[in-house]
């Protein structure tokens, strides 16, 4: 039994700080720092429960399959139960639904396709309430600001709740109005923000009076599991690799054109591209449009395990993003001390400093990330500097305990009166 876990079962039941998250879907492969947030909460002493509104196809390691069977999801409802909740709700509880009505139908007044949405909405929010008036919960945090925190504004403002966020950008500040990011701030208690720029992003919609309860906690790894490997003697290509969903944001193209012309020049390179999602069929036709087929590998969605085991062979990491909130992947690569190479965009300057912890360029530069790619390929003294200095990095600002332990204090201190 380590420490933590002995701490939590020292203190007594009706005294752990009891919260209920909420997330768009829950567990994510693509999201596993949700899961250990949730865990390092549980070993501070919070009892927590989970909503999400949306079910994974499975689960990819033990800890999602015991994260799957305590979730509760509003989508899996069966239909006679959801209408059962709703008469019930109806009959029972009429002010809410007089509540909830008001609240979803004057988020976009006579704009009727926004309205209706508004409605599928607060049927979702008139279910969650339910369930954690079920559960005794008073306050509610949700992790992002889109579609998700929607539902548990008019949650909030249907059954009287508390509610906080946690905004990680960058969808959120695409469409501040599409997704009543304003009035979101205005209505939470606090809102949690994993960078300076995303607090800055927000402070730009929000009214200053609301600044204040804009607290920026940064998200981290754990160091232990992402720990340096070995060197291997590799005598054959260097790899680069690089982890990211397979959408327009994360910028695949751009990096293997710039890849395509480091073959070209002679360079005895492989790029490991691990994740999926709509772009990978086009980038498939460019790699066999380049000829390029035996350098570059799809190795689709992976397991955090089986990722990890595939940046223990990498010599260096890119992530050529044209937008971003902050990239667990970039902070798991430093941790391992690989190499990074990354763009300067949205909070990435904040974890990466150019030229001191990893490299940065313009994005959308392809001739920048050649360059970058090609000077770490022909410098290893530069691999090892800046690898060393990126795990540093990481052990002194998002090491995943001591920034969950930051969350847990923000966390008390703003709900200790509401709960």
């Amino acid at each position: 039994m380590n420490v933590a876990e002995s701490a939590t079962e020292d203190v007594p039941a009706c005294r752990r700080p009891r919260l209920a998250y909420l997330f768009s879907i829950y567990p994510a492969t693509s999201h596993t720092f949700f899961l250990n947030e949730i865990a390092e909460l549980r070993k501070l002493g919070f009892a927590i429960d989970v909503a999400s509104i949306n079910r994974p196809a499975g689960a990819a390691s033990e800890l999602e399959a015991s994260a799957l069977a305590a979730t509760y999801y509003l989508k899996a409802t069966q239909p006679t139960h959801i209408f059962l909740i709703l008469l019930k709700i109806l009959f029972t509880q009429p002010r809410v639904v007089l509540r909830g009505l008001r609240a979803a139908l004057q988020l976009d007044g006579w704009n009727l396709p926004a309205s209706c949405y508004a409605i599928l909405y607060l049927l979702e929010a008139f279910l969650l309430g339910d369930w954690l008036r079920r559960r005794g919960h008073t306050h509610l945090h949700i992790h992002f600001g889109g579609p998700v925190a929607t539902v548990g504004m008019l949650t909030s403002m249907a059954w009287r709740l508390s509610y906080s966020m946690t905004i990680h950008g960058p969808e959120e500040f695409y469409d501040v109005e599409k997704f009543y990011l304003r009035r979101k701030v205005e209505r939470a208690q606090f809102v949690i923000c994993i960078s300076d720029y995303c607090r800055s992003q927000v402070m730009k919609v929000s009214d200053p009076v609301h600044w204040a309860k804009l607290h920026v906690v940064r998200l981290g790894v754990d160091h232990q599991v992402f720990a340096p490997v070995p060197s291997i003697d590799r005598s054959g290509a260097m790899e680069i690799i690089c982890v990211g969903r397979m959408v327009p944001a994360k910028g695949h193209l751009v990096l293997l054109r710039a890849f395509a012309k480091l073959l070209r020049f002679g360079y005895n390179l492989r790029l490991r591209l691990i994740g999926d999602g709509i772009e990978r069929s086009g980038l498939e036709s460019f790699v066999r449009s380049e000829k390029i087929e035996s350098a570059v590998i799809f190795e689709g969605s992976l397991s955090h395990e089986a990722t990890r085991q595939k940046l223990a062979r990498a010599d260096i990491f890119v992530l050529a993003s044209f937008a971003e909130g902050l990239p667990v992947a970039l902070m798991e690569a430093m941790a391992m001390e690989i190499p990074c190479v990354s763009t300067f965009v949205a909070g990435i300057p904040e974890l990466i400093r150019d030229g001191v912890e990893g490299l940065l360029v313009p994005p959308s530069s392809e001739e920048a990330l050649f360059a970058a790619l090609e000077r770490l390929t022909c410098e290893p003294d530069l691999r090892r500097n800046l690898a060393a200095a990126g795990r540093r990095r990481v052990l002194q600002h998002y090491s995943l305990q001591d920034n969950v332990r930051s969350l847990a204090d923000a966390l008390r201190s703003q709900i200790a009166g509401l709960l």
